[in-house]
């Protein structure tokens, strides 16, 4: 038997170069909320202090707090633990990397017993370790620390996370200028707009948790922002779909549910229709929104399967997908990128086309004009998934039309004259080929492509015969 070496990274340089991971400075705070909704957690508060060098920014929750062991591990890079399928952790990185990727100091304070004050505290400080190029967590006392770190666990159990040394945030020619301190004020606008969105579903009592959730930012609470205005009478609710795929030997759900949001003269008022552009405005908001758990990691893009369109931007498409399959969708330990599985993009695309060819006709209809039928490349009205399949059809209807109405297995789109036209019956073409082409999938998927593209040549071609009709 060959002997062994036990070789330690270097603590130095694995700490500065992970800062580097790639997180901005709102989805780093989403980063450490997954945290706090996993401890149960149902008030999150985000404070941001100015005070020149010494500004701060504190995540502070009162969800279990951690036993002492648990927050060593916590605290380890690359913690030692398993994640139960309700949790948004992963990795066991994000604590760290996304708060050393804004500052060079990170605190952690926690207490778990209702009726005794002991709080336990740990810091890596980026400087120290540096300096010594050694793993050395600092375990800290109440009075080593300021005293904003523990002023949240005076009344009962919770966690706060501090960030100190925001070189990366006040990168300022003078950190105590005027400057700084109005930009850590937009700072915190971004923050709040990104929370909006990325916990929507959890603020709105929407998510498969039975906590509330409240986070405020500044003292002010967050209200979730629905990326698909679903309080609009004229947003359009489409049937939802259902693509199922194997992966490491078992059958995967993906819920696609399409929705067509109004044309600006169809929304309720001016101010609704500018909330419902989102913090990325119309047209980069407009494509997929993917959730893991209920939260978003996603927020619009069509992840190469079309381009975006400003004639495409009502269109939004929420997927919900397994979290079993995290590694066949690339999740990436920031949470900020989603790849689309091959086996999937075929039936994705073949949506996405006939979602967008809706939407099309809603942005140029401005509220007028009948409205067709769409489905996906399954038929409707349900039934069971193969691998690669979609099931369930797409219809018309508002925002709180039921998602199973009958439809019809073919793909519509509405011309200038505000009659429909029959493009292509996807159910039956799909069917065709699936049982022809079987043992060819790759000849499969990509005849399947060329369809969709034929789809999205011929409902541009309409629009451009509208325009210069």
């Amino acid at each position: 038997m060959p002997s062994v070496l036990t070789v330690i990274p270097s603590a130095r340089r694995l700490m500065e170069s992970l800062r580097d991971i790639g997180y901005e400075l709102p989805a780093a705070v989403a980063d450490l909320i997954d945290n706090s909704i996993d401890a149960d957690a149902t008030q999150v508060d985000v404070t941001a202090a100015f005070e020149g060098e010494d500004s701060w920014i504190r995540i502070a929750d009162d969800g279990t707090g951690m036993e002492t062991a648990r927050l060593n591990e916590a605290m380890r890079y690359g913690s030692d633990r398993d994640y139960e399928e309700a949790e948004l952790g992963k990795f066991g990185l994000g604590l760290k990397t996304a708060s050393l990727s804004q500052c060079r100091r990170l605190t952690v304070a926690t207490r778990t017993n209702p009726g005794r004050r002991e709080i336990e505290i740990r810091r890596w400080d980026l400087d120290h370790v540096i300096d010594s190029d050694v793993w050395e967590l600092m375990r800290l006392s109440t009075s080593e620390v300021r005293p904003e770190l523990i002023e949240p666990l005076q009344d009962g159990p919770g966690t706060v996370v501090m960030w100190e040394a925001l070189d990366r945030i006040l990168e300022y020619r003078l950190p105590s200028g005027r400057a700084a301190e109005t930009g850590l004020g937009t700072i915190c606008r971004e923050i709040e707009e990104h929370l909006a969105m990325v916990f929507h579903r959890f603020l709105a009592q929407q998510a498969r948790r039975s906590l509330p959730l409240t986070i405020t930012v500044q003292g002010n609470p967050i209200d979730a922002w629905d990326p698909f205005a679903r309080s609009e009478r004229a947003t359009q609710k489409l049937d939802k779909q259902v693509v199922s795929f194997r992966y490491e030997g078992r059958t995967q759900t993906i819920r696609v549910q399409p929705y067509i949001l109004p044309n600006q003269v169809q929304f309720s008022t001016t101010r609704a229709w500018e909330a419902a552009s989102g913090p990325k405005k119309w047209n980069r908001q407009q494509g997929f929104y993917i959730y893991r758990g209920g939260r978003m990691i996603q927020s619009g893009g069509w992840n190469r399967l079309r381009t975006p369109d400003e004639h495409t931007k009502l269109a939004r498409i929420a997927i919900d997908i397994p979290r079993a399959a995290d590694h066949a969708f690339g999740i990436n330990v920031s949470k900020m990128r989603v790849l689309i599985p091959s086996e999937v993009r075929a039936d994705l695309k073949a949506i996405a086309s006939a979602v967008a060819g809706r939407a099309q006709g809603a942005y140029r209809q401005g509220g007028n004009g009948r409205q067709g039928t769409f489905v996906g490349t399954g038929y409707s009205g349900g039934g069971a998934s193969t691998s690669g399949r979609t099931t369930g059809g797409m219809a018309t209807g508002g925002a709180d039309a039921g998602s199973e109405a009958e439809t019809t297995a073919s793909t519509t789109a509405v011309n200038g004259g505000g009659d429909s036209e029959q493009l292509v019956p996807w159910g039956v073409i799909y069917d065709v080929l699936q049982g022809e082409l079987a043992r060819d999938p790759a000849l499969l998927r990509r005849l399947l492509d060329a369809l969709s593209d034929a789809l999205d040549g011929r409902a541009s071609a309409v629009v451009k015969g509208h325009r210069a009709g």
